[in-house]
């Protein structure tokens, strides 16, 4: 009985730990809402790596709710060059554009 009592209390232990873990993470990441345009391209509701101009700087128009982060890589790699705010017009002097 008393080994019983045990197993029980180390289930429900480890459930109680992992409705609390569940609970304290953040959820998943989601597209910012909106609509964003590189060089008048309309991407709704973007989310993740977009590519920028290979021979010149882009245009890039944020309509979204999300700041969108210029990359010098070309997979949104190596350093930021600089953000576009929700809201802003912007030239993306960089390789590559990270939105969340």
């Amino acid at each position: 009985m008393r080994m019983r009592a045990r197993r029980t209390a180390r289930l429900l232990g480890a459930c109680a730990a992992a409705a609390a873990l569940a609970l304290a993470t953040p959820g998943t990441a989601q597209a910012a809402h909106g609509v964003l345009f590189i060089d008048g391209a309309p991407n709704e509701n973007p989310s993740g790596c977009f590519p920028l101009g290979d021979f010149a700087p882009s245009e890039v128009v944020n309509l979204t709710n999300g700041v969108a982060w210029v990359w010098d890589g070309t997979d949104c790699d190596g350093r930021v060059v600089h953000s576009i705010l929700p809201g802003s017009i912007a030239i993306g002097h960089g390789r590559s554009l990270f939105i969340e």
